[in-house]
């Protein structure tokens, strides 16, 4: 896995993911804490309103944010999101008030939303190798994790010698780090594809991942991840302490719990992948996250908590759901679209799966405050559930990337036909894009 690291543009950009994930995991951990402070037993639904805020960024900015940029520079999108998240998480130690939260919340994740889709769909122009690609992911993922599993152990180490306010400024050093990497790596530029009208680059990758079999799969496991996730996100630190009556450093190794079984499931995906379809995998872990989180609810639901012990292996286990499900995503991006339509539809790709956390968020906020954690906990993970079986009918068993079709909307002598021996019936791998606008029929 760590031969992609010999890539030293790949090893600069993730090496400035890290360090941003790291002050963003110390972010998340203060966030929880600040927001118990200035709500007390209300802090599941203040931090769920505050996230669903980040959310509503998200999924409006995101696909706005690449059509108005998509002739700026990468290396400058990247830099100037960053100095925009390091100069909000300076002002957030100064909070008093629970709407100043939102309006900094809004702020950070806006910048996110211009950062987070264009560092993703660069990766796979700096390895075109399917398998260095894979272990990218897997890498990826693995940063990812340092927010769950890492950053919150060293927030533990840090509230034992100082107030969790100054872990704001573990972000601030995080976000500035992450602007230095980038500024000293050689950031490849994005495909130049046709010109196009505003509004035809604002919905090209929405269009495109719609119209693909295995992307519309992959919306409905997304939903299934972020309605097990959310739960997770929202209402650890609420049932940790509330519940459990643990402090502050037991919030943290709850949610280091979390990252450490999504870090094992990471390590473990670059040769199940090898072996088995990306399908495959994807669904018998969302299987596996939408059972092991409604049978926990039903279980504090009738039998009230389960031990500490266990409380964190079923933390653990939602966790190595949780990272196979979404660690092989950029691998069916990558095969869905040409390489000038990869920053469009990786901007869909955020904005549509954040619209699942959009909803699942305030759900898991106030249906925890509403009915009690375990009721909750259940409904999350029916509605888990729900979306595996929206996968399994949405994502055809026959994935084949090359597929025959017909093109009798093109002309005699288009390039297109040319190239495929004249022959308006063929088979090549198969994308939407300007001359296939519609995925082929069986048979």
């Amino acid at each position: 896995m760590l031969r992609v690291l010999t890539n030293r543009t790949y090893a600069a950009l993730f090496a400035a993911q890290v360090v941003a994930l790291i002050g963003t995991g110390l972010l998340t951990v203060a966030l929880g804490l600040l927001a118990y402070e200035l709500a007390g037993a209300r802090a599941g639904a203040v931090l769920g309103t505050a996230l669903t805020i980040k959310m509503v960024a998200y999924v409006g900015l995101a696909p706005l944010v690449q059509a108005l940029a998509s002739q700026v520079p990468r290396k400058a999108l990247l830099i100037g999101a960053d100095l925009v998240r390091a100069s909000v998480a300076m002002a957030l130690p100064f909070v008093a008030e629970v709407w100043q939260i939102y309006v900094l919340i809004f702020v950070l994740q806006a910048a996110s939303a211009s950062f987070t889709p264009a560092f993703q769909s660069a990766i796979p122009d700096i390895l075109p190798d399917e398998d260095d690609y894979t272990r990218a992911l897997s890498l990826s993922r693995l940063a990812y994790d340092l927010e769950n599993l890492l950053s919150p152990v060293l927030a533990g180490l840090l509230l034992a010698v100082m107030s969790f306010h100054w872990l704001f400024l573990g972000t601030v050093a995080g976000f500035l780090g992450s602007a230095a990497l980038v500024f000293r790596t050689a950031v490849p530029k994005a495909g130049a594809g046709r010109a196009r009208p505003f509004l035809e680059r604002l919905t090209q990758g929405v269009r495109i991942y719609l119209a693909t079999p295995r992307l519309r799969g992959l919306l409905a496991l997304s939903f299934a991840t972020a309605a097990a996730g959310a739960f997770v996100i929202v209402n650890t630190v609420v049932m940790v302490r509330a519940s459990y009556g643990g402090g502050e450093t037991a919030v943290a190794w709850a949610l280091a719990a979390f990252g450490g079984g999504s870090m094992a499931a990471a390590l473990a995906l670059p040769r199940l992948l090898a072996r088995l379809a990306d399908r495959r995998v994807m669904i018998a872990a969302a299987l596996v996250l939408a059972a092991v989180t409604l049978g926990h609810g039903l279980w504090v639901a009738l039998a009230g908590l389960a031990p500490w012990g266990g409380f964190l292996a079923l933390w653990a286990a939602s966790g190595a759901a949780y990272a196979a499900i979404l660690t092989p995503s950029g691998r069916l991006l990558r095969r869905s679209a040409l390489a000038e339509d990869r920053p469009a539809l990786f901007a869909a790709q955020f904005a549509l799966s954040h619209a699942c956390w959009l909803l699942t968020y305030p759900l898991a906020g106030w249906a925890g405050l509403a009915l009690g954690l375990g009721p909750a906990l259940a409904l999350l993970g029916a509605l888990a559930g729900a979306g595996v079986l929206a996968a399994l009918w949405l994502w055809p068993g026959d994935d084949a990337e090359e597929r025959v079709h017909d093109h009798a909307d093109l002309p005699p002598g288009h390039p297109h036909l040319l190239a495929h021996g004249g022959l308006r019936h063929h088979a090549h791998p198969f994308v939407i894009d300007d001359e296939h606008r519609h995925w082929p029929r069986a048979g």
